[in-house]
């Protein structure tokens, strides 16, 4: 979260507590360690993602400020498009999340910002959601709680670690398997895409002046 973004929803199905450490690893795939852990009074897993990509730092940056291609590549995202661009290091957008009939499609509006620490040079991009930025839409439950984060790190060999973590709530009534789902499938099949999405020419040639590499 998808978030993306989510960035996106596409990982929002989970809650975080950043004060706790008590993470467990569910699975590790192609590199893509996915870990969670149970959140006291909560009815939802958190969720932390870490991997390493071959690429630069404005390169990640640019695929998640680049809203508006979330579909190719965040889990089950159906629609994300850019509301504001306030600067090339913080934008709005909306998104809406698929789910599976019965259920009522997720949607929410995204707050994304960029820092990038002087000395270290380590990135963190946060995606708080803003409920009320825009009216809800009739048939879609809005997204009330969500507070996605990237640290992205410069590695050895050309490389950039990503940690992703993500506090949220769906809301509504969700059943236990496809909350699952969300947890392990759902960031494993983003971030198997994410690798592809990054290598896309139209990154590599992306500069920022807020940013070095």
């Amino acid at each position: 979260m998808k978030h993306l973004l989510i960035i996106s929803l596409a990982l929002l199905f989970s809650a975080v507590s950043y004060g706790q450490d008590s993470w467990t690893l569910k699975t590790n795939k192609d590199g893509i360690a996915i870990y969670t852990k149970t959140i006291e009074n909560s009815n939802y897993k958190g969720i932390r993602v870490k991997c390493a990509l071959p690429a630069t730092l404005t390169q990640f940056v640019a695929v998640i400020m680049d809203v508006n291609t979330a579909t190719e590549w965040l889990y089950s995202t159906k629609s994300s498009t850019l509301l504001k661009q306030v600067s090339p290091a913080e934008v709005y957008y909306y998104s809406e999340v698929g789910l599976p009939w019965p259920l009522s499609n997720r949607d929410f509006v995204c707050h994304l910002t960029v820092k990038q620490d002087p000395r270290t040079r380590v990135v963190t991009i946060d995606g708080p959601v803003v409920p009320d930025y825009i009216p809800a839409k009739n048939g879609i439950v809005r997204v009330t709680h969500s507070s996605g984060k990237w640290i992205i790190s410069p590695g050895d060999n050309n490389m950039v670690n990503i940690e992703y973590t993500l506090e949220a709530d769906p809301g509504g009534s969700i059943p236990a398997w496809l909350v699952n789902l969300f947890v392990t499938k759902g960031p494993m099949e983003s971030f198997r895409k994410l690798k592809d999405q990054i290598n896309k020419p139209q990154y590599k040639k992306v500069q920022y002046a807020f940013m070095k590499n």
